[in-house]
């Protein structure tokens, strides 16, 4: 018991010192503090998708993030059939996975996010993982928007009706 509470202890010192080397690093990244604008994007979120996308000014439009990741739209067939269209997975599978997860974690920090989550479910009657890849697609953009245009994240551009919902 005393070898894994030491364990323990030595995993977390580690954990703590990754996290600060991580915030040290974001520092120097120009375009980190326009992301970390937005509720719920932490450190680690901000940290894995500039590693997976590189420069987000380089990309004219949120399109082009998706599509590094893998997230685009291909239609899967062969000779003989024609089939249905799913998500073409050729990219970066780290960054397709990070991006998910910082959805999910922005549907259940952010209000803005949780806003257009519940209005899909709800009044569009998408499926609950229809709407998460729905709004990937929208983290993306905005992503590339905010850094192209040097500017916070503002709730307002992002749901025309914010102001009735809220």
């Amino acid at each position: 018991m005393k070898r894994l509470i030491e364990e323990y202890e030595r995993i977390t010192t580690m954990l703590e010192q990754i996290e600060k080397d991580i915030e040290a690093l974001l520092s120097e990244v120009p375009m980190a503090e326009q992301l970390r604008t937005i509720k719920g994007l932490g450190k680690i979120f901000t940290a894995a998708i500039l590693a997976g996308t590189g420069d987000l000014r380089q990309y004219a439009h949120g399109r082009q993030v998706l599509r590094k990741a893998g997230l685009n739209l291909a239609e899967s067939m062969s000779g003989k059939r024609k089939g249905q269209i799913v998500l073409s997975k050729r990219g970066d599978s780290a960054l397709r996975e990070y991006l998910y997860l910082a959805t999910v974690q922005l549907v259940w920090n952010n209000p803005v996010f949780r806003h257009l989550h519940e209005y899909n479910v709800q009044e569009k009657k998408m499926k609950k993982q229809q709407s998460i890849f729905k709004l990937i697609g929208k983290l993306a953009r905005i992503l590339v928007g905010i850094v192209q245009r040097e500017e916070t994240f503002t709730p307002e551009k992002t749901v025309l009706n914010w102001t009735e919902a809220a």
